[in-house]
């Protein structure tokens, strides 16, 4: 047998590289532009707002009371103030009126040397600060220094000395109040009230404290109670501090000045204009009343004797 010669095939294997400037960058650049530029957006939507619209959103959702006005609405009246418009012009609000306006600034620290001169061994149970729907009077627990007597409403002599002084600094102001009551994460022993109940009942234990210290009623805008749900030491739940009461000034509405509520005379409306009577149609004639027309004539002839008549041709051939 002849030896067969076998052949012999090399494959070069040609390992290509992936041009260094392909297109799959524009993807990902094309998605960081969209993101940054709906950023971007949101912050100008953001920025457009104006203040006092946002104070009363975020006041909107803050505050819910089922103690408001049954079957109207849950913001309050001065949300509602803030966002109407009167003659195309949002309404510009203060503290007080007329001469003895008062800014929040100058109205929190009117509060606080009060406090601090009067109630000097019980002040370190006050906070008086800015919130965003007016200024915000905070009556804390401190340890072995409670507001209310353990798992009631019961205002303690020192609750009511803090409710006396802060009554008599604010109840010749023109501003609504709210007062809410909170407590801390503790839990009330099984069979008792939970602390929703507890801070709601305290509220309303402040409420007529300050009422039976000068204040009017109809000032009162809200009684709410947050249980544990808005904490003022978040750290702590079981601080004692988060059990307090809050008395809100909240913002009122400047009157318009004597000038701008001077207006015009009105004048007395037009007369309306008559009503025109319809046209009747005539009433339809009798028949005795329509007239008949006239029988022809027959037209005469009327010949001249100077004029003879045309005798008509005889026909030729006869």
């Amino acid at each position: 047998m002849a030896d067969k010669s076998k052949s012999i095939i090399i494959k070069k294997v040609k390992k290509g590289h992936e041009g260094h400037h392909g297109g799959a960058w524009k993807v990902a650049y094309a998605d960081f532009v969209t993101a940054m530029m709906a950023f971007f957006l949101l912050m100008w939507l953001l920025a457009m707002v104006s203040p006092e619209k946002r104070a009363a959103l975020s006041e909107y959702f803050k505050h819910f009371s089922i103690f408001e006005k049954g079957g109207q609405s849950f913001m309050m009246e001065g949300q509602q103030q803030v966002l109407e418009k009167s003659g195309g012009e949002m309404k510009t609000f203060d503290f007080g009126e007329g001469k003895a306006a008062l800014s929040p600034e100058d109205l929190k620290e009117k509060l606080k040397e009060a406090i601090e001169e009067k109630l000097k061994e019980l002040k370190d149970q006050t906070v008086v600060d800015i919130f965003e729907g007016g200024v915000r009077i905070q009556l804390v627990d401190l340890e072995g220094k409670s507001m209310f007597q353990p798992g009631s409403a019961q205002l303690t002599p020192s609750a009511k000395e803090i409710l006396k002084i802060v009554s008599e600094n604010i109840k010749d102001l023109p501003n609504k109040i709210a007062v809410e009551g909170h407590t801390d994460a503790s839990p009330l022993k099984a069979g008792r009230i939970t602390n929703w109940e507890l801070s709601t009942d305290r509220a309303s234990s402040a409420r007529r404290e300050l009422e039976l210290n000068g204040i009017d009623s109809a000032r009162i805008a809200r009684v709410v109670g947050y249980a544990d749900t808005e904490l003022l030491i978040k750290d702590n739940p079981y601080d004692p501090r988060n059990r307090r009461i809050s008395i809100i000034l909240l913002q009122s509405k400047v009157e318009p000045k004597a000038q701008e509520q001077v207006q015009q005379p009105s004048q007395p409306p037009a007369p309306p204009a008559p009503v025109a009577n319809p046209v009747q149609p005539p009433p339809p004639p009798k028949p005795e009343e329509v007239k008949k027309p006239a029988p022809k004539q027959e037209q005469k002839r009327i010949f001249e004797p100077s004029v003879q008549p045309i005798k008509p041709l005889e026909p030729i051939g006869k």
